[in-house]
C-alpha cells in the first residue's frame, strides 16, 4: 500500500491516486506519542511525566485549519493532562483521550461529522494505529514508525514523530488543496470549498 515517501521531492513524486485521495481531505487525525513526541516520557524525582512537543507540528495544525480550512484531531491511548493541555492550546476540538480502540472511535467521528472515511487523513507510528490507517481514505507514519506501519501507511514521512512528521504531511495537504483552489479559480472545477 505504501505508495511513495514525503519529504523535499514529494511534489514531484506522489502518485496520482494519493494526490486524489489528498484532495478529498477534510480531517485530519492523529496519535500523540511517537507522531506529536518522540515517544520519550520523562520523570522527575516527584514522578511528574514531561513529554517534548514541536512547535513546528503545532504550527501545522494551525496552518491547516487556517489556509485549508482542515481541522485536527487527537487520539490517544493516554489520558495525560500534558496532552490534553497541548490539545487545548492548539485548539484541538476532536480530542479523544484513553482510546484503546482507535477505530470505534473513528466510526464515532464520521457519524457525527456526517464524513467519510476517504475524507479523513491518519498519522501513526505503531500497531494500535493500524486498523485506523487502514479505513482512512489516505494514511502516513512517521519514518521511524515500526515496520508493520510504514508497509501500510500510504505516505512514510522524511522526519522522525516528535521532530515535524506531522508539519512535513500538513504541508502536503496543504500544497495539493491550494493547487485544487487554484485550479478551480481558473475555472476548471474541482470546487473552491476548501478556503
Amino acid at each position: 500500500m505504501g505508495d511513495g515517501h514525503a519529504g523535499r521531492s514529494i511534489m514531484k513524486t506522489l502518485s496520482k491516486d494519493l494526490i486524489e485521495r489528498v484532495r478529498r481531505i477534510k480531517l485530519v487525525l492523529t496519535d500523540c506519542d511517537g507522531v506529536l513526541t518522540d515517544g520519550s516520557i520523562y520523570y522527575s524525582r516527584t514522578g511528574e511525566e514531561m513529554k517534548r512537543f514541536s512547535i513546528r507540528d503545532g504550527m501545522g495544525v494551525e496552518r491547516l485549519r487556517k489556509l485549508v480550512n482542515v481541522e485536527t484531531g487527537l487520539i490517544t491511548g493516554e489520558n495525560s493532562e500534558i496532552v490534553r493541555r497541548r490539545a487545548e492550546k492548539l485548539g484541538i476540538k476532536e480530542y479523544h483521550p484513553g482510546s484503546t480502540d482507535k477505530y470505534s472511535v473513528l466510526k464515532g467521528i464520521i457519524r457525527i461529522r456526517k464524513i467519510s472515511d476517504e475524507e479523513i487523513a491518519y498519522i501513526g507510528d505503531d500497531f494500535n494505529d493500524q486498523e485506523i490507517m487502514q479505513q482512512s481514505g489516505l494514511s502516513a507514519c512517521p519514518a521511524d514508525a515500526i515496520s508493520g506501519i510504514r508497509e501500510i501507511a500510504h505516505l512514510v514521512l522524511d522526519r522522525n514523530g516528535g521532530h515535524g512528521a506531522f508539519r512535513e504531511f500538513a504541508e502536503l495537504i496543504i500544497y495539493y488543496k491550494k493547487l485544487q483552489y487554484e485550479y478551480t479559480k481558473e475555472g476548471a472545477g474541482w470546487g473552491s470549498h476548501y478556503w
